[in-house]
């Protein structure tokens, strides 16, 4: 009998603690990648020369090595469970897989050369790519074209066979077909078809092809020509959610080849592992759809170290195990054994694990809208943790992604937001949520999706989460010969476009580690100092405004003295904008000087705590009440004496 649980409510009931989701584990799945790149004529061909500092030095072909060569190295550490390889089509040599005897002597696939097979990247297979990178002799004595056409229907049962045998299990498997040719087979029927079959196969075996075609200055790239017919698409995606198709130019204009296939190869990144599947979004009373909810920000932090045992024949991963024992006996404790507790005043109530589940439990999970308000009455202090975003899912409603995009779309043109109750999974906290709407934006130089289209879920604090400010003096109100040269100031020394973009800045801490493994793992030379792209660039500061700051300095360094003779001449504290002293308070009578009623009036008004734990417990032994305890205890004691008396 098939399993009829929703996968949000899996694995729920053996959650036991009172903690926030753990997300780290739901960042991504385990994702398999071959990049196929053509060698050929003109992939071969090195850009024309140009006077740009930035223009393209290396042929097209070297260009996606040196690409490859650059997402393994962020891959090795920092998903190291993903698989990478390099299949380079088209050249005369041929090689697959050393264990496949049939490829020795006659290759099976001709024009087709593993240079990396498909597996978890290893420092050698690193250290292999940058040889190629850096010894062009080498790589001369590789990337020679075939003097025969090549069958991209061979190309795409090789990698096929790849994808069987490497990664039969993996959740992502896609192929990057890095290629200049719009049409490989022209008037070809044949052959085309028997590529389009090959193509088929590949879906079904659930393989992605990505394709990144590239132009040259005399000829642009033409999908329609021949890939369209091979690359299959999810047929549940709406046409308006496919981004725009990115085409990369192998020219000397300025723009790097390199720096866009890494960034749009980053930016197809495998769809992160969803935090709850189907959840019912209610709308209105017996109106429901089906939502998916996607955790896009993650802060990241440098993978967890092991540790080693060293005393064996080889090293060896230690594990660790924790128990739980009794602090006289030593006796290990058994988890049937522990009880859990809340404190309630001095004493603590005991709990089943069923009433604990049960405290927790404020019904099944699901998104429940109970209005809808302006955007503009979300303030902007209300975030009280990040957003998920959400996706429509059409596994339990038919129907669902039609009505969320007619939901978004209302959202977005009326800037408006919805209020809902959103229990994310089962023994979750409650939590309101603002429901806002955003619009998809596109990279303006590659067209790739650099923001997604579509509503998120943002907390809202309750009352018991808001917190008085403390109290702060009068601010002092600067005149306007001190404001309006910084706002000159301010605007000189915006960011581009006015938008902070998070892709620009590493974590520079997070890339030194790296930096400093990746160096360790592949015996290169230690780097003296970190990269980092978050120190102001203090030239371009003083260019574009360094004299507007320095005037500022002087005329602020006027203005102070003034405030300074000023507020020696003007005694007042209100005039001077700083704080009234606070009066001296009378000296808290001690405990045993106050009647039983001035007790009352003390507990009632929670004064009890201006008195030292000294004082409150010398108060409670006159009484026979014990004196053990925090403060808080020793409060909670005292209170419930006074209530019975």
């Amino acid at each position: 009998m098939a399993d009829s649980t929703p996968s949000w409510k899996k694995n729920d009931e053996e959650e036991d603690e009172d903690e926030e989701l753990d997300e780290t584990n739901y960042i991504a799945q385990k994702d398999a990648v071959l990049f196929a790149i053509e060698v050929s004529d003109s992939m071969l061909t090195r850009p024309p020369l140009s006077d740009s500092k930035n223009t393209d030095t290396d042929s097209p072909t070297l260009t996606a090595i040196k690409c490859a060569y650059q997402i393994m190295q962020q891959r090795i550490i920092s998903s190291p469970k993903d698989m990478m390889g390099v299949l380079l089509f088209g050249t005369e040599s041929s090689k697959f897989q050393e264990e496949d005897a049939n490829s020795r002597g006659s290759p099976s696939y001709p024009h087709c050369y593993l240079l990396s097979d498909l597996n978890v990247p290893s420092a050698g297979d690193v250290k292999e790519l940058k040889k190629i990178i850096e010894e062009p002799e080498g790589a001369d004595e590789l990337l020679v074209p075939a003097r025969e056409a090549v069958s991209m229907g061979n190309l795409l049962y090789c990698a096929n066979q790849i994808f069987t045998t490497r990664a039969p299990n993996f959740g992502s498997r896609r192929l990057f077909i890095i290629s200049d040719k719009d049409d490989p087979h022209p008037g070809d029927k044949s052959t085309r078809s028997q590529v389009a079959v090959r193509a088929k196969d590949l879906y079904d075996l659930g393989v992605t092809i990505e394709l990144f075609p590239i132009s040259h200055p005399n000829h642009d790239f033409d999908r329609s020509k021949f890939y369209d017919d091979i690359i299959y698409r999810d047929p549940t995606e709406e046409a308006d959610t496919v981004p725009g198709h990115t085409k990369f130019k192998s020219s000397g204009d300025g723009v790097s080849l390199l720096s866009n296939l890494v960034s749009d190869i980053n930016s197809k990144q495998i769809a992160k592992r969803t935090l709850f599947s189907n959840l019912p979004l209610e709308i209105g009373p017996g109106f429901k759809i089906s939502v998916k909810g996607y955790n896009l920000l993650q802060r990241q932090v440098p993978a967890r170290s092991c540790y080693i045992w060293m005393d064996g024949e080889e090293p060896q991963i230690a594990l660790g195990e924790s128990s739980r024992m009794e602090e006289d006996s030593a006796k290990v404790v058994e988890k049937a054994e522990i009880k859990k507790a809340y404190k309630f005043g001095g004493t603590q109530v005991l709990f089943t694990p069923e009433e604990q589940k049960e405290l927790k439990n404020f019904g099944p999970p699901g998104l429940r809208i109970i209005g809808f308000k302006p955007q503009s009455m979300l303030p902007f202090w209300a975030s009280i943790k990040k957003s998920t975003f959400i996706y429509p899912s059409e596994e339990d409603y038919v129907g669902s992604t039609r009505v969320f995009s007619a939901l978004w779309k209302k959202l977005l043109d009326d800037k408006k937001m919805g209020v809902a109750w959103y229990i994310a999974r089962s023994n979750a906290n409650p939590q309101l949520v603002a429901i806002l709407p955003s619009a998809e934006k596109l990279d303006e130089i590659t067209n790739a999706q650099t923001f997604p289209a579509g509503l998120w879920l943002y907390p809202l604090p309750f009352a018991d989460d808001l917190r008085n400010p403390p109290d702060q003096p009068s601010p002092v109100i600067a005149p306007d010969n001190i404001v309006d040269p910084m706002i000159k100031i301010v605007q000189q020394l915006q960011l581009p476009k006015a938008v902070y973009d998070p892709s620009k800045y590493p974590n520079p801490s997070l890339q030194w580690h790296y930096r400093i493994l990746q160096a360790m793992a592949l015996d290169e030379a230690t780097p003296e100092q970190s990269d980092d792209k978050t120190i102001p660039k203090y030239r371009q500061i003083n260019k574009r405004c360094g004299e507007y700051i320095h005037q500022w300095g002087l005329v602020l360094e006027e203005q102070f003295r003034l405030f300074e003779k000023e507020r020696h001449t003007n005694r007042g504290p209100e005039s001077e904008g700083l704080p009234p002293k606070k009066a001296r308070t009378a000296k808290t009578e001690s405990l045993e000087e106050l009647s039983i009623s001035d007790l009352k009036k003390a507990a009632a008004s929670e004064t009890l705590g201006k008195h030292s734990v000294a004082e409150l417990k010398g108060w409670l032994t006159s009484k026979d009440l014990s004196g053990s305890g925090k403060k808080q205890d020793l409060i909670d004691r005292m209170e419930q004496w006074i209530d019975g008396n």
